[in-house]
């Protein structure tokens, strides 16, 4: 497969753009990577970079940066699929969000575009514990969320990872929408408990007031689509309407997703947790 055009990986090096090119790199398919550091440069702010990053390239792993819940997603995300396509690229595989008002308009988009598409719409990253933001927290001893005992089917990133790597690959997958859930729901204090029993260390969870999320959020002084993003992320959707268990990972891989407490154990073997 090494005479084959690049595949075109936006976000690629976010927690499932990484993955994915590791995937395909080790299956001798060629990849650019899509970035503001990469060449050539990549902005979704700078539609001009669009053209050069896509030139010659045979498909595109579509990642939304900062998120595809951030208003004005959809409409960029629906231009970018809309030059793909004018540029003759027409495979776009879209990681999509659950629950999200925005990201299913993104979906729309890229439907509409006429692309050969595929779409992953995502429950909450396990790596979110140990990628994203909530690593301080952990490591300070004391997670505070505005979530109660709303369940939530944490899907590791491996397994998106897995399941682009197959629709990209793969034939079959065109016009399916693949919604990624783990295989049980667990609170984010349910969540917290297995890390630190996995992590050997006391960790406290906390469910506070949508005040003082907001609140501790302002004081750590983020870019203000963080800002926006962590509110709507915990205020809005984990209202319960994503407590459901799906089929997707089984439907595109034939196997069963990885549970928490797997990641869990992997990860604190790391030491990313010790402090």
């Amino acid at each position: 497969m090494t005479d084959t055009k690049p595949i075109l990986i936006l976000g690629g090096t976010g927690k499932t753009g990484r993955r994915l090119a590791e995937r395909l790199t080790a299956q001798g398919v060629p990849v650019r990577i899509g970035s503001r550091s990469g060449s050539p440069r990549f902005d979704w702010d700078v539609p001009a970079t669009w053209g050069p990053a896509m030139q010659g390239v045979s498909a595109v792993y579509i990642s939304y940066y900062p998120d595809i819940a951030v208003p004005g997603a959809a409409d960029t995300v629906g231009a970018f699929a809309r030059l793909a396509v004018a540029s003759g690229i027409t495979r776009l595989v879209l990681l999509s969000g659950r629950g999200e008002t925005e990201a299913q308009r993104a979906e729309e988009m890229v439907k509409a575009s006429g692309a050969d598409w595929t779409i992953l719409r995502c429950a909450w990253f396990s790596q979110n514990f140990s990628e994203g933001f909530l690593i301080e927290s952990l490591l300070a001893g004391k997670v505070a969320l505005p979530v109660g005992t709303v369940g939530e089917p944490f899907i590791d990133a491996d397994d998106i990872a897995d399941a682009a790597f197959v629709a990209l690959t793969e034939q079959g997958h065109v016009g399916q929408l693949y919604e990624l859930t783990g295989p049980r729901l667990l609170s984010f204090a349910d969540a917290v408990a297995e890390i630190a029993k996995a992590a050997g260390r006391d960790i406290r969870y906390i469910k506070v007031s949508h005040d003082e999320f907001t609140a501790s959020v302002a004081a750590h002084d983020l870019p203000p689509e963080f800002a926006w993003l962590l509110n709507e992320l915990f205020t809005e959707v984990l209202d319960g309407r994503n407590e459901t268990l799906t089929d997707g990972v089984q439907r595109v891989l034939g196997r069963a997703p990885k549970d928490f407490s797997a990641y869990a154990h992997e990860t604190a073997a790391t030491g990313v947790w010790s402090n």
